[in-house]
């Protein structure tokens, strides 16, 4: 099959701006190479586009608004300016990529643009990302694919996690094998679990990043904890830890994933500014080594990824609770902050080549399936 050239369009429930990627691909392998010492080369270029405290703020209101959801069509409140700002956003974003990488529109293949999730609620068969894909093919003059949840979800599906395809054909194409784990931790952290067999089972853990960031927002006006300092500073309380790991979400089989409002950072609040993100940090680690009760097969390594990849103290607190190998994926040549946004590009390449997305293992729907919605300049 033919490579493609694709872009993935990642902006994820932290809220802090979108992840752009460029790869090749033909929708099953990707294009990898080993460098000096067998490093891994990068798939391609990658870019950024911050959003800016009002944008945030914006985005934060029409996430409370979509609480008022009860069909996938509703767009009360901020919502449709939320959702017009978000296809703006990523269509500079676009611009600006091509432009410093010197490339055409004509010289990209398609697009795969995931949006901003408002409202994740599988088991009423809703899971919102708002972004106007036709709008945004209409401007760059580049097909998309959007929507990606959609068809696992009306199938049954929990709609997520969406990149454990690729994070198989990413290991594959780097000669890894199992037993091991790539674990994603955005706002939401999310586990791919690859057995020595190349069986593959995915979830969400728990909350990633997102509660910690809020803690940091509200008790120091900073973005986020970082390197993890703050909690380092701190001490975990033990005894909320223990009642936040016995919400139901921690006993349920895989697989199974987790709408970032079920938790919020306010459960700390009579704690101090260490010891809340201390907490909170711990509870993201924890809730990883909690997902290890649902594993077929423990992984002896894991590869992090995501901002949390960044969180020193998160990444020794991993280190400590789950007893296994931990490489970020930076230090093997994959990419720790984008390889969401790289995600995207290949799964927009599979949904053109009607190839599957999603799997019994990895959402629960009931066969594999493919999925995105097509829209062309």
């Amino acid at each position: 099959m033919a490579m493609m050239r694709a872009i993935g369009l990642m902006s994820g429930t932290s809220l802090d701006g979108v992840d752009i990627a460029l790869i090749e691909t033909d929708g099953e392998r990707v294009h990898v190479v080993k460098g000096h010492n067998n490093f891994l080369e990068p798939l391609g270029p990658t870019g950024y586009r911050g959003y800016a405290d009002d944008e945030k703020a914006l985005l934060r209101a029409a996430t409370k608004d979509a609480e008022s959801v009860l069909h996938p069509g509703d767009r009360p409140g901020r919502l449709p300016e939320a959702e017009a700002f978000v296809t703006l956003a990523h269509a500079e974003a676009v611009e600006r990529f091509l432009e410093e990488h010197g490339l055409a529109a004509s010289e990209i293949d398609v697009i795969g643009f995931h949006g901003q999730t408002v409202i994740h609620r599988p088991d009423q068969r809703i899971s919102i990302q708002i972004g106007d894909g036709q709008a945004l093919a209409s401007r760059l003059g580049i097909p998309v694919v959007s929507d990606l949840r959609r068809a696992d979800i009306e199938a049954g599906g929990q709609g997520a996690p969406l990149v454990p395809v690729f994070h198989k054909a990413l290991a594959e194409a780097s000669g890894f094998d199992g037993p091991f784990g790539i674990l994603n931790i955005g706002g939401v952290a999310n586990a791919t679990l690859i057995d020595s067999k190349g069986g593959v089972i995915a979830f969400d853990t728990g909350p990633g990043n997102a509660l910690i960031d809020e803690w940091m927002q509200e008790r120091e006006g900073k973005n986020l904890d970082d390197g993890g300092r703050t909690a380092a500073r701190g001490r975990p309380d033990e005894q909320l830890l223990a009642w936040l790991l016995t919400h139901p979400f921690f006993f349920r089989k895989p697989p199974k994933s987790l709408d970032r409002n079920w938790f919020s950072h306010k459960l700390a609040g009579q704690l101090s500014t260490e010891d809340g993100a201390a907490t909170l940090t711990a509870f993201t680690a924890r809730a990883v080594a909690r997902a290890l009760d649902h594993a077929p097969e423990v992984p002896t390594r894991w590869i992090v990824a995501g901002g949390g990849a960044r969180n020193g103290e998160l990444v020794r607190l991993l280190n400590y609770h789950l007893r296994a190998e931990i490489t970020t994926a930076d230090a093997i040549g994959w990419s720790s902050a984008y390889l969401e946004a790289q995600a995207f590009a290949y799964l927009a390449v599979r949904s053109l080549k009607g190839l599957p997305i999603t799997l019994p293992s990895t959402t629960g729907v009931r066969e594999e399936l493919t999925g995105g919605v097509l829209a062309r300049p």
